[in-house]
């Protein structure tokens, strides 16, 4: 039998407005060849199929385009699980109808909890595998609040909700295991010693929830993880792996290798974890250095054969400000078809701290910052900086509640 583990698709992903839909596009029909190619068995999509609870038409036209496709594949079941970025509603809206095609969605954690339990049965009606499909599990689905808690209490009470969700799922495939039957467990988590990317947002508040590869219960024989965007082994268990992302989400993932896994067994034994790189039709660069030095480097990026042109990220190095840099990128560009679009930052050398009208960085793009880094500089120029870790705890659980409202 063989299965394929990918994740964190984010269909309708922008890069600073610019549509992704070319590429995931080229992804989606590279995978059917290969799922056709290599006979897949069953397919697993952990978390994050879109990059919004709200993707657009064009990226749900992708989602069911794709299931539609598989019907010509060898693959005989699908089991698809929802991220911190999927809304539970929009995953779990043609969760019946899926079912008749054997696809299986979990958006959420189901009223029924062994929902979450799907055994992959053979055309003679003996189950062959069991897939353990269990979504992000939200703040409400591991603990209770309890008001005036601290930082450390959180943390504990958070980490442990995760860990006894995978042992109360570990409990009910016993009967499966005592029959020698091998048993796949999916998370969308933050496992503890994984290498993030800057295009990942915290999944609990700070990261708490990170648990390690030891903490999953041994009766998994594989733990396919979505969330961490560079695939990975994690904790140096060869059974427990993230996929990572197809294409690269931001520019700092330029130097990532994207690839998906394909899990061989036999004999109900895991025998092989095969990588395989995903063909990249659209190279994302970044430059960075002084201007002089950008404009070697701009002039020096060579034509490669990618299908569409690549994508540069420009950190220009600067004392003082460059009004007209993007005029003169544009002259370098203007020669260069191989370099489609180029996103520019002027980082200043001395940056400034305080956040009045006078001397706020005025190198910063709004683009470039995250709610959580305005509130930070608008503490540092109340409070001095440093002076507010329970404010920005508050801050932090009010982002994690607006994330998870649906």
């Amino acid at each position: 039998m063989k299965i394929l583990h990918t994740a964190d698709w984010h269909l309708g992903k922008r890069l600073e407005q610019c549509e992704r839909t070319d590429e995931h596009q080229h992804f989606l029909d590279w995978l059917i060849g290969v799922i056709d190619q290599h006979e897949i068995d069953v397919l697993l999509i952990a978390g994050d199929v879109f990059d919004t609870g709200s993707p657009s038409n064009a990226a749900l036209k992708q989602y069911y385009d794709f299931l539609w496709a598989l019907r010509k594949t060898n693959c005989r079941e699908v089991i698809i699980i929802g991220g911190n970025h999927d809304s539970v509603s929009t995953l779990n809206a043609p969760q019946t109808l899926l079912k008749h095609f054997r696809v299986h969605v979990v958006g959420g954690v189901p009223l029924e909890f062994t929902d979450q339990i799907i055994p992959v049965i053979n055309a003679s009606g003996k189950t062959e595998i069991v897939i353990c499909a269990v979504p992000f599990l939200r703040d409400k689905d591991v603990r209770l609040s309890i008001p005036g808690e601290t930082h450390t209490e959180r943390e504990a009470r958070l980490k442990e909700g995760i860990c006894a969700h995978y042992r109360q799922i570990a409990a009910h495939i016993a009967p499966y295991k005592t029959q020698q039957i091998p048993v796949i467990a999916m998370g969308h988590l933050f496992a503890a010693g994984g290498s993030a990317s800057e295009s990942e947002k915290e999944i609990h508040v700070g990261n708490l929830g990170q648990i390690g590869g030891d903490q999953f219960p041994i009766d998994f024989d594989y733990i396919a993880l979505g969330h961490l965007h560079r695939p990975q082994i994690v904790n140096s268990m060869t059974h427990v792996r993230y996929s990572g992302s197809p294409i690269p989400l931001s520019f700092s993932e330029v130097e990532d290798h994207k690839l998906i896994l394909i899990l061989n067994f036999s004999e109900n034994q895991l025998v092989a974890v095969e990588e395989l790189p995903v063909p990249c039709c659209r190279k994302l660069v970044r430059f960075k250095g002084d201007l002089d030095e950008v404009k070697r480097r701009m002039h020096a990026f060579a034509v490669g054969d990618h299908l569409y042109p690549a994508w540069a990220e420009v950190q220009v190095e600067t004392d003082n400000y460059i009004p007209d840099l993007d005029g003169q990128l544009a002259q370098i560009t203007q020669t260069m078809p191989h370099l489609e679009r180029v996103f520019t930052r002027q980082i200043r050398l001395k940056p400034t701290v305080a956040l009045d009208a006078e001397s706020f960085n005025e190198f910063t793009n709004l683009q470039e910052l995250e709610p959580k880094d305005v509130f930070r500089k608008k503490c540092d120029s109340v409070f001095g900086e440093g002076e507010y870790f329970d404010l920005l705890s508050t801050f932090d659980e009010l982002l994690e509640k607006m994330t998870q409202t649906e």
